[in-house]
């Protein structure tokens, strides 16, 4: 790139590190050596069980990709209403929830404006404020992985317009308990929700979206209704803020295949309830093997996913070894987590292969 259009890019975006995402199977199969079927992706709490039935049938049976989807989102946005228990006034859909952060931050930042981060947790929340200029300020978890609702308070200033709280969180899978949240809502700052695994905890704040105006819970398709690769995230927002939403989101947004594949879904519940009891089975038993291992820090989790410390900090050569052996797990490399591992809960055959992999390793 020439140094002249080089200067006429935003200067934060040019310093701007990029998020780091997952990878697919085939890309990760071929970087290993090992076939897709052999692999054990473990690292993007996925749904390992895939879509419905019934979602794979009307994906095949649509006759409409040729036209524009519902710019409006209306049946989709009726039959989440519905299943959240609040007025579709209240839903806005985007492509995956990550569009919604997007959103969220273009609606309320101005140069200058701030926003509290709670790591560690959910890395699009700091990555996308970056990109939309403005401001992070960081309010480290306590060691529990608890927020510090004092030192967030603290932090408050009146360039502050959101706070971003995961619950359950990621990586850690810790809830934030109700009267936390209230407490930062009196602040009178945007308070974003992010309930990506609440399908797993069953714990909700929702209920509090029509008492508060600057409460927003935000939710995914991705992790318990499979749908990952169809990008399908949902808001559950004050009607005002829906409203402005809607009017700066893109027209077409979320595409045919992901509407149709989230209102399958949503007719599909007793098959859904099943295959989220089977992960969250297979997740307690997940944290009752890796218990065994007198090296770990095992933590509980309300989500599909538990967080591990390696007490004699080698958390990163466990990684690279168990990617040796086709399985995949997740490592971040940023302060706090350094000496932690991030494993999905897959199939039952999965944990075996992981259980089995990290003895050798011993």
């Amino acid at each position: 790139m020439s140094r002249q259009v080089w200067e006429l890019i935003r200067k934060d975006i040019r310093d701007i590190e990029g998020y780091t995402p997952i990878e697919p199977t085939d890309i990760l199969s071929r970087r290993v050596e090992v076939s897709p079927d052999k692999v054990v992706k473990l690292d993007g709490n996925e749904n390992p069980y895939g879509c419905s039935e019934r979602v794979q049938r009307a994906l095949a049976e649509y006759k409409y990709y040729h036209l524009y989807p519902d710019p409006e989102q209306r049946e989709l946005r009726q039959a989440l209403a519905e299943y959240v228990g609040v007025g579709s006034e209240h839903i806005v859909v985007g492509s995956g929830s990550d569009e919604l952060i997007d959103l969220i931050l273009r609606l309320f930042l101005e140069p200058g404006n701030v926003v509290i981060n709670c790591p560690p947790t959910f890395g699009m929340y700091s990555f996308s404020t970056g990109v939309c200029g403005g401001t992070v300020i960081n309010v480290t978890r306590k060691e529990d992985f608890s927020l510090d609702v004092p030192s967030v308070r603290r932090a408050l200033t009146e360039d502050t317009k959101v706070i971003f709280v995961a619950s359950p969180n990621n990586p850690s899978g810790n809830i934030t308990p109700e009267g936390e949240i209230r407490e930062l809502l009196e602040s009178g700052v945007v308070v974003v929700v992010d309930e990506a695994y609440y399908e797993f905890s069953g714990i909700t704040v929702a209920h509090l979206v029509t008492q508060y105006a600057n409460l927003v819970v935000l939710r995914t398709f991705s992790k318990w209704a499979g749908l990952a690769g169809l990008r399908v995230g949902y808001g559950v927002f004050p009607v005002d803020i829906a409203r402005n939403l809607m009017k700066i989101k893109q027209p077409y947004n979320v595409n045919c295949a992901a509407q149709v594949a989230a209102l399958e879904s949503l007719k599909d519940m007793d098959y859904l309830r099943s295959v989220i009891k089977a992960i969250v089975s297979e997740k307690e038993r997940l944290i009752r093997k890796l218990s065994r291992f007198t090296w770990l820090k095992v933590y509980p989790s309300q989500a599909n996913f538990v967080l591990c410390r390696v007490l004699n900090g080698e958390a990163r050569k466990i990684h690279v070894e168990l990617q040796r052996s086709g399985i995949f797990i997740r490592y971040f490399d940023v302060p706090g987590l350094r000496d932690c591992l991030r494993i999905s809960a897959g199939k039952p055959e999965h944990t075996d292969a992981l259980i089995a992999a990290m003895e050798g390793l011993c």
